[in-house]
Parts: C-alpha cells; sequence; structure tokens
C-alpha cells in the first residue's frame, strides 16, 4: 500500500495537478511517525511512509496551508490592482496555482469535510485521496472511529471501498458505563482522570474543530491562560469548555485521546455529547456529508425539545 500511495503521489506531482504532498514521515524508530509536506519525488522514496503507525489525521494541517495558498492568490490580485492605478498598461502577474495532495484515512475524511463546511479548507487548494485505516493493514480490523465511515468528499481511493457494510459498534458502551454511576461517583471518575492533566495543550492542538484563530485559554488577561491547575474545577475548566466547543462538531476522530500523554479518556467527553445529540435530537454524525446541519445550528419548533429535557432526563435516570 505504501508503495501504491507514493506511485500516485509521484504522478500528480510530475503531472503539475498538485505541487505538495500532505502524508507520514518516518522518524528514528519504527513507531515513531509524524505529518509531513512533501514536495519532491526525492522527499517521497526517502521518508514518506504508510503503515499501522500512522494514525494521525490530517485534516487539520489543511487549515494553514490552504490559507497560505489563498492568501498568496488574495495578494498577487491585489498587487496587480495597485499597478494598474499607478499604471493603466501594466500586466497582470499570473495568480499562483497551487494545490496540495492529502492521503485520508476513512474517519479522516470526516473531520476534512467538517472543515470544508465551517469554511476553514478552501476545497479547490486540495486533492485528497482516500486510504485504508492504518488498523488494517497488517489484516486487522478497522479501529473503533474508523468504523461504519465510508470515505467522504474524496477525489479518488486506493485500497478502500466507497461503501462499508454496516458492523455492531461498541463506542457507546464506556459512555453507558459511566452513565450508571452515580453522581458522585462520576465526579470522582473526572476528578482523578482531570487531576494528571499537564495542560500542554496537546488535545486543542490536535484537534481538527479547534481551529480558532485566539482561543480563550491563549488570552494572558485571563486566568484560563495559566498551566498549572490550583483547584479541582480548574482542572475541569478547560476539557469541559473545550467538550462544549466542539459539541456537534466533533467526528469522533479520537485524536484528543490518542496524543495526550497522560493518556486521559478525553473521547468519553466528546462521545457522551454524541450520545446526547443522538438521543435527544435525532441521529447525526458530523461530517458524514456537506448538506446537513448539525442540532446545535437548527431548530425546530415542533420537534425540538425544550432544554429543560436535558436537566429532566438526568434528574429522572438518578432518580431511578
Amino acid at each position: 500500500m505504501q508503495d501504491k500511495l507514493i506511485a500516485r503521489a509521484k504522478e500528480l506531482l510530475a503531472e503539475g495537478k498538485v505541487q505538495k504532498v500532505v502524508g507520514w514521515k518516518k522518524g528514528l524508530f519504527e513507531d515513531d511517525i509524524t505529518p509531513a509536506v512533501f514536495s519532491s519525488a526525492e522527499e517521497l522514496d526517502k521518508d514518506f511512509v504508510f503503515n499501522k503507525y500512522c494514525a494521525a489525521n490530517l485534516s487539520k494541517y489543511l487549515v494553514g496551508i490552504t490559507r497560505k495558498i489563498e492568501i498568496a492568490k488574495s495578494t498577487t490580485r491585489m498587487n496587480n490592482t495597485m499597478a494598474k492605478q499607478r499604471d493603466p498598461n501594466a500586466q497582470d502577474a499570473p495568480i499562483p496555482q497551487e494545490r496540495v495532495l492529502v492521503f485520508l484515512k476513512p474517519n479522516d475524511t470526516y473531520s476534512f469535510t467538517q472543515l470544508l463546511k465551517e469554511n476553514r479548507i478552501t476545497r479547490d487548494d486540495v486533492y485528497a485521496i482516500g486510504v485504508p485505516c492504518q488498523d488494517t493493514l497488517d489484516g486487522g480490523d478497522v479501529c473503533e472511529t474508523c468504523k461504519n465511515k465510508k470515505p467522504v468528499s474524496c477525489d479518488e481511493l486506493i485500497g478502500v471501498e466507497a461503501d462499508v457494510t454496516p458492523v455492531e459498534s461498541t463506542r457507546m458502551a464506556e459512555v453507558a458505563k459511566i452513565e450508571a454511576m452515580t453522581a458522585d461517583e462520576r465526579d470522582a471518575f473526572w476528578k482523578n482522570e482531570f487531576s494528571r492533566c499537564l495542560r500542554c495543550n496537546a488535545c486543542r492542538d490536535i484537534c481538527p474543530a479547534c481551529t480558532c484563530e485566539k482561543c480563550v485559554f491563549d488570552n494572558n488577561k485571563l486566568y484560563t491562560s495559566q498551566k498549572v491547575a490550583q483547584t479541582n474545577f480548574e482542572e475541569s475548566l478547560f476539557h469541559i469548555i473545550r467538550a462544549w466547543h466542539v459539541a456537534g462538531r466533533c467526528t469522533d476522530c479520537g485524536e484528543c485521546s490518542r496524543v495526550c500523554p497522560q493518556h486521559i479518556p478525553l473521547y468519553l467527553l466528546n462521545r457522551k455529547f454524541i450520545k446526547d445529540i443522538n438521543e435527544i435530537y435525532g441521529d447525526y454524525q458530523a461530517g458524514a456529508d456537506m448538506e446537513s446541519k448539525p442540532a446545535m445550528l437548527t431548530f425546530n419548533a415542533e420537534g425540538d425539545p425544550e432544554t429543560t429535557i436535558v436537566w429532566d432526563r438526568s434528574h429522572d435516570k438518578e432518580a431511578e
């Protein structure tokens, strides 16, 4: 599979259809894989790798890359306009045209599509190729986050089918276990998990849904920017606010938990939101298509519940 991806990337580079390739680069050790940008066939032959350790979701890197492409275009247009003002006979400089190739696993394509819906990525600047889940490369089963997800918004597919056969998913089983706890047990569970947080911001930085230009947790005028939490409340503050921020937009890619150096199960917070949204407003999968709107951005006067139903439902469960 790795050779096929390299060969296809070389073809697109040689044909001039793309000028850069976003993929995975091997490091010192076999499992030391990092996202990287390649600009030539030589770089691909030397460093490109695709194996079971290529778990990184590459979609978020396209936000910065396509932004630079669009800035180059708009700068050239502005310079042409200013040149015309100085000299009506001035020749327009050609608008730079650049396109980047990216390899996306089934789950990654959902993050990619969600970013397209939010206008964080310019679609014309990207050539997307769908590839298999990394866990299947050695004959294994599809990972829990890729399960039941078909590749979407891709220009072509290599080694992966356009449709998937639905299989039983157990991704909400752990959420159900926490829901079955008493309020005190849940409080103790999350206090224990959050107490290990280093505030390294790895979960935020890797999350495809976290693309704000200025994060509230980087605001030096607020105490939220501090790294060391002084109380249990402050330990929870960062993660709960971040979970609310991505509610209805999280594709459940699992990147937040994958990169956490303290192995905090942050995905459970996001899955709890997903589970509640599905139960209250109807099934919704973020990034599944370009048309549907999330429950948090729609309102149905006849079908949507009052906000108090969230509390009532929780209260009734505890009463049982």
